[in-house]
């Protein structure tokens, strides 16, 4: 963990290379900290400084989110809230309030669009800026990050870690670091060498089971990674997975921030902690995604029919089901409904480590949304892909 407003100086690394920072971007990360549990501990000014849980109520439902404060506890997202309670007796668990929880991100994301228009959420609680183009009106990227940072902190109470780097990778690595109320730049041309000490866990895309694979083979930094021979990765890992991470380990990670204005499709996704199995611990995290897709629909005037479930199981094999609507919506419990319908079609039995809901098939103008929709209604076309 890193203090905020830290800055790395890898001058003196032998893996630095100087270039000239002319044409480099400027990507944030920025995500909230602890954000449901610190909108719990915000409307109930008694709470603060306890050890906050957010769970649903059912003896097999999953934490959602904790606060720092139940964080040293042990306490995690996306663990049995029947083993959060023995690890933190004396926490205050509440049932989790999503519609006041995507208020607050609403106001939250209004502020990251008074500085770029670029401004690409990946969940209620954490979105990628690309404030290239606004630092000739707001400044440098770190000056743009702390002004951020401070009004959301004076007009909504909550605080937001920040990461600042040239690729997305970095960034979102970065505000990890930072974590909590954290401001951590990584300086254009220097991700290579910023990610070189770090463990391989900190990589998009490894799991335990990546994980124990790399290490079979001696590798545990991303340095190591990133030298590592390709078809000695191919052989551990396959081929294409091989080459994808190795070259983000070398800190090559093009991806532009896409707004939702520009996307195709609005979607919200998540890798858990831990590996998940059954249905019970996987719905919430539908809801959750349901709901952070339908906000993103309204803010951008847009419905969509085609409702798609993304599951991604331990062992990284991705399947994707999809069903049709009668009527476009933008209805979270809408979307809710056609991605739980779609989960009864995937296979609950093996560990899942990562899903996501989307809409698409988006209609021009104003459509009637349903009135009712049940787990299973009539009219849902379903497909496989």
């Amino acid at each position: 963990m890193l203090n905020s407003g830290q800055n790395f100086d890898l001058s003196n690394s032998p893996r630095h290379r100087q270039m000239s920072t002319k044409g480099a971007r400027a990507i944030l990360h920025l995500d909230l900290d602890a954000f449901y549990a610190s909108v719990e501990q915000l409307d109930a000014p008694a709470l603060h400084g306890r050890p906050v849980v957010v769970a649903g109520p059912s003896s097999r439902s999953v934490v959602c989110a904790a606060s720092y404060e139940a964080r040293k506890f042990g306490v995690r997202s996306a663990m049995p809230t029947v083993r959060a309670k023995k690890l933190c007796p004396g926490g205050v668990f509440v049932t989790p309030r999503f519609p006041r929880y995507e208020e607050i991100s609403s106001r939250v994301f209004e502020i990251y669009r008074r500085f770029t228009p670029l401004v690409e959420p990946l969940s209620l609680d954490e979105a990628f800026l690309d404030v290239t183009t606004s630092e000739s009106l707001h400044g440098p990227g770190r000056v743009i990050a702390a002004a951020v940072k401070r009004a959301v902190k004076e007009e909504l109470g909550l605080t937001v870690s920040a990461g600042i780097a040239d690729v997305k990778l970095a960034a979102k690595i970065a505000s990890d670091l930072g974590k909590p109320d954290g401001l951590v730049e990584v300086p254009p041309g220097t991700t290579r060498a910023f990610l070189e000490p770090l463990p391989v866990s900190r990589l998009w895309g490894v799991g335990r089971v990546t994980e124990k694979a790399l290490a079979r083979l001696g590798i545990h930094r991303l340095g190591q990674l990133a030298d590592a021979p390709e078809a000695l990765l191919a052989g551990a890992l396959g081929r294409g997975h091989a080459r994808d991470l190795r070259t983000l380990a070398r800190g090559e990670d093009p991806r532009e921030v896409v707004a939702d204005e520009e996307a195709k499709s609005v979607g919200a996704e998540e890798t858990f902690e831990e590996d998940l199995v059954g249905r019970e611990a996987l719905l919430p995290h539908l809801l959750g995604q349901a709901e952070r897709v339908a906000r993103r629909l309204r803010e951008v005037g847009k419905k969509g029919r085609t409702v798609t479930l993304k599951v991604k199981y331990a062992d990284f094999e991705l399947v994707t089901r999809r069903c049709t609507l009668p009527s476009a919506t933008d209805d979270g419990h809408v979307l809710f409904q056609a991605a739980r319908a779609q989960l009864e079609r995937a296979d609950l039995c093996r560990p899942v480590r990562l899903t996501g809901v989307s809409a698409s098939g988006f209609q021009a103008g104003r459509a009637e949304q349903l009135e009712l929709f049940e787990p299973s209604p009539d009219g849902l076309t379903a497909a496989t892909s």
